[in-house]
């Protein structure tokens, strides 16, 4: 009947081998993409921080210090450029590599009068200045040379320079919750607020750690680590859930919605990600504690994945302390879940909800910022160039090489060249079923979403070969899983707490993580689809593509 019609449909699309040569054509045209934004901001943009792409000019911080959704961002510092670094490296263009690490070096100050995000200074620019230090002083040299002659560890001085002008919002809190945003020059504005999202304040702890480890001077870690657990103490008592904003003289929760989206996501991804690096148990206890409530509290849908009666998999927004339903829609960001959970072995979970994003991706050649799904619509209809479906899109494909990731990539970047490419560059969506565009080329696009798809279809690459262990920040920057980091010069992380700071080996996670049983996907489905047919075709049907 049309059913098995349908089912053959999907069959034909997706499954079998993908040619090597058309793989090779779209592993060129990822790289195409980010040479072309690249140039255009390295022509039309620097020494400013960001392309606008529809008129081919550069821009930086507003006048207007309200404008937030610029300034938090942008500090007159070249943001796209720092943030680019390591995409370069990962694509073996040793040349533009060193001219861009020695401009700079040569160019970048971080004395100014800018007041930024800390959250967003950590991630795209202290984040960016140590993975390109690591990938300079790699002994190893992986990716070709990147060597920079005389090199004096200036980028890591540059790190532990922007760290220090960071430092201020950490002091005067008293929870130990950092303020949201400082002045690099006069530290906290005066009429500062005191609320800030879970994210922003709990996700700093991986650049913050390296840079400690790098220095051997606790300092950062230190700080970042007890914003962590201030959070961590704030959850509820009756779900284990934490809110998204909190006030941070009280430790009230202001914005009691607990998801894996905006003001969320990343403060679960560094628990992990910190355990990974770090291999302090106190990390993973925590990341292990929050993924059972997450399960618990926030997964609707049927239990397995792939077989079962019942609505696909998905995770809701609900109160912290009830667990009650708040609203219906899910946003973008949160469709970076599906590649944590291949860090952590669930990857039958993983393929479900990426499956969910990678519908409402094809429905609009684009992911809303957020989509309801229970009016099927986009409640925020603009996509800024995000990486999050490509992300996870990688991430499972390196869990199961299954050729259905490839194609998923593949649709993404045609999406991408077809809709969002604009006269020097590529633009934000400003409304993704109109597909008008918005004058902006946010950092994050080159130095994620076309890494990420380059990797994706670059099977060859240096960070793919054994003995080559890398992980990925938040903002997608490499650093490699290093012994260095494992060890830490200095006893107590945290006063009151020697002796707890117990290490784990790595080859330990898979003992303590028994609960998700690592479920790998047999080898026979290899080739077939990873998601059944007909549970595909029930995620279409959910969002309005049938």
């Amino acid at each position: 009947g049309a059913a098995e019609g349908d089912d053959y449909e999907y069959e034909r699309r997706y499954s079998g081998a993908f040619p090597p040569q058309l793989r090779a054509r779209l592993r060129d045209a990822a790289r195409g993409m980010f040479v072309f934004g690249y140039d255009s901001y390295m022509r039309h943009a620097f020494p400013r921080d960001e392309l606008d792409p529809l008129h081919c000019r550069g821009r930086g911080p507003d006048h207007d210090p309200s404008n937030l959704n610029i300034n938090d961002v942008l500090g007159n510092y070249s943001l796209t450029l720092i943030d680019a670094l390591d995409t370069l490296a990962v694509m073996g263009n040793s040349s533009e590599f060193q001219k861009a690490v020695k401009l700079v070096i040569d160019t970048v100050s971080f004395d100014k009068d800018s007041t930024v995000q800390v959250f967003e200074a950590t991630i795209r620019v202290l984040g960016s200045l140590l993975s390109a230090h690591i990938i300079i002083t790699d002994t190893k040299q992986p990716f070709g040379d990147m060597t920079i002659k005389d090199y004096d560890n200036e980028l890591l001085h540059m790190a532990h320079d922007l760290a220090v002008r960071l430092l201020p919002a950490f002091e005067n809190t008293k929870t130990g919750i950092p303020y949201p945003r400082v002045n690099l020059k006069k530290g906290v504005p005066p009429d500062s607020n005191n609320e800030t999202c879970t994210a922003g304040a709990g996700s700093l702890l991986v650049e913050f750690g390296i840079l400690s480890r790098l220095l051997g001077d606790s300092t950062f870690e230190w700080v970042a680590r007890r914003a962590v657990k201030a959070l961590w103490g704030l959850r509820s008592n009756n779900t284990g859930l934490l809110g998204n904003v909190v006030n941070i003289q009280t430790g009230h929760w202001v914005g009691k919605q607990s998801g894996l989206g905006a003001g969320s996501d990343s403060f679960y991804e560094y628990l992990l990600k910190s355990y990974i690096l770090f291999g302090e148990k106190e990390d993973l206890e925590m990341f292990n504690d929050a993924y059972r409530n997450i399960q618990n509290h926030l997964r609707r849908g049927r239990e397995a994945c792939n077989e079962g009666e019942g609505d696909p998999p998905l995770y809701v927004n609900v109160n912290m302390f009830t667990g009650q339903l708040m609203n219906t829609w899910i946003d973008s960001l949160q469709a970076f879940f599906p590649g944590l959970q291949v860090l952590i072995g669930d990857v039958e979970d993983a393929i479900c909800l990426h499956a969910f994003y990678y519908a409402i991706w094809k429905r609009y050649g684009a992911l809303p910022e957020r989509y309801n799904w229970q009016l099927q619509a986009p409640d925020v209809p603009f996509y800024p160039l995000r990486p999050e479906l490509v992300e996870s899109t990688y991430l499972l494909y390196q869990a199961t090489k299954n050729p259905f990731y490839l194609h998923v990539g593949m649709d993404i970047l045609q999406s991408l060249e077809k809709y969002t490419k604009a006269k020097c560059g590529y633009a934000t969506l400003h409304h993704v079923v109109e597909k008008t565009k918005e004058d902006r080329m946010e950092s994050f696009f080159l130095s994620e979403t076309c890494k990420y798809l380059y990797l994706l279809f670059d099977e060859e690459n240096p960070l793919h070969k054994s003995g080559n262990k890398y992980m990925f920040t938040t903002e997608g920057h490499i650093v490699s899983v290093d012994e260095r980091f494992r060890h830490s010069l200095w006893q107590d992380i945290l006063p009151g707490e020697e002796g707890s700071a117990e290490k784990m080996k790595p080859n330990e996670l898979k003992a303590v993580n028994f609960s998700s049983n690592c479920n790998r996907v047999p080898d026979e489905r290899r080739y077939l689809l990873p998601l059944k047919s007909n549970y595909m075709r029930q995620i279409d049907r959910m969002v309005g593509l049938i």
